[in-house]
């Protein structure tokens, strides 16, 4: 698997904070609209939480499941030789995130890494391949675990893109 760079211990103790039930709501209120503007502002380098947390954020953009219109999501891409998982945990709430459904509907999606756009197949990862995932996804921020707990019965969904391609390391068909 690929390693994104270890966070500092000044950004271990952001993700404690964020991971905190509080500071999640907040954070889940204002931080995607804040992340869309500096990744805006960027031209998608950048993000205030890749720049606090030190997370390999991705701004992913899919289809909308029910609109077929195009929607973009700043979320955590954990990298993964040439394909990114992405965690539907919706900062631990009872239902899945909006841009999970639309994978569902429509696979075919674009993350844009560093400011690079590039083309991936979304599938839907289970058992032992998204039980090695999801403890990947915690290694990279330890918040998961908690969200997990307030998801309740929910389990949170793991998704694995590939490139659209077909020629990366992993790619199925």
């Amino acid at each position: 698997m690929k390693e994104h760079s270890q966070p500092k211990a000044w950004q271990k103790m952001i993700h404690r904070v964020v991971a905190l039930r509080p500071v999640t709501w907040i954070f889940s209120l204002c931080l995607p609209f804040i992340d869309r503007q500096i990744i805006t502002l960027s031209g998608g380098r950048s993000s205030l939480t890749s720049l606090l947390a030190g997370f390999p954020i991705v701004t992913l953009r899919s289809i909308g499941a029910k609109s077929g219109k195009p929607r973009n999501a700043p979320l955590v891409g954990i990298p993964v030789d040439d394909r990114y998982v992405l965690i539907a945990s919706n900062w631990g709430q009872h239902h899945h995130p909006a841009w999970y459904h639309n994978l569902l509907a429509h696979p075919e999606a674009q993350l844009m890494i560093n400011g690079e756009t590039r083309n991936f197949i979304a599938r839907e990862v289970t058992g032992d391949e998204r039980e090695a995932y999801w403890q990947r996804a915690v290694e990279v921020y330890i918040g998961y675990a908690a969200y997990k707990v307030r998801a309740g019965n929910r389990t949170i969904p793991v998704m694995l893109l590939s490139p659209a391609d077909g020629t990366g390391a992993g790619s199925h068909s």
